[in-house]
């Protein structure tokens, strides 16, 4: 029986990282995509509980992957693919590849890493998958596939996702692939709000945050800031 393999991602089933996702994984089982129908970035574990939840089939640009647009958060997305519109549990979760890293602290806030958690949850090994923020996909498209057969053959453990990111850089700048990182517990950026504008008693706050990267050994915020990609394990419970 092929591997059954449910994928999603936060930046929205059009996302360019999900049909690079979907596209390698084929190659790996059966692949059903249930991804939201927008942007849900920074949207973590929520899920929606008072409000019909809409599947619609989706066109994909991967043929032979079972794609379906979802109107709620990448959670509902893996919950209720893996429940209800999968004729059966996967065997495995993927999720990304999201457009921007997922380390450190910003994991906290990651709809990647959470979505990959609820597969996790739902019995799934699962894998989250990020990428640079910049457009360049060399280190990606170089170690996606040789990471992902690695990592498929893990054991579920349970409270436990792998979490693999690649950075941002020409492949000729890569200086390879960093294992067993752990989560850093330092932020990308230092934390502010810019007053936008005042009006009827009302302030108007945007996040502003400042970017501040520096390099932390043996960690995942360190792995990719110094050019390697970071694989690491995540775990939700002790």
């Amino acid at each position: 029986m092929p591997r059954k393999i449910l994928i999603t991602n936060d930046d929205g089933i059009h996302a360019d990282g999900l049909v690079r996702l979907a596209r390698c994984a084929k190659e790996f089982g059966e692949v059903w995509v249930v991804a939201p129908d927008g942007e849900r970035s920074a949207a973590s574990h929520s899920i929606t509980l008072r409000h019909e939840i809409e599947i619609r089939p989706y066109e994909f640009d991967v043929p032979g992957v079972q794609a379906f647009a979802c109107s709620g958060q990448p959670a509902d997305c893996i919950r209720v693919g893996s429940i209800a519109v999968m004729p059966e549990k996967p065997d495995l979760v993927m999720t990304g590849i999201n457009n921007g890293y997922n380390v450190a602290s910003d994991i906290q806030y990651s709809a990647t890493a959470a979505s990959a958690f609820e597969g996790e949850f739902q019995g799934c090994l699962s894998i989250a998958f990020s990428e640079g923020y910049n457009g360049c996909h060399e280190v990606t498209e170089r170690y996606l596939k040789e990471i992902m057969a690695d990592l498929i053959e893990k054991e579920h453990i349970q409270g436990c996702i792998y979490n693999v990111n690649f950075p941002g850089c020409p492949l000729s700048e890569c200086k390879g692939v960093l294992y067993d990182r752990k989560v850093s517990g330092k932020a990308f950026y230092d934390d502010g709000y810019k007053l936008v504008k005042e009006e009827n008693g009302s302030r108007f706050y945007m996040v502003d945050g400042i970017y501040h990267p520096s390099t932390e050994e043996g960690t995942d915020y360190g792995a990719v800031i110094d050019k390697y990609v970071s694989v690491g394990a995540v775990r939700n419970i002790s």
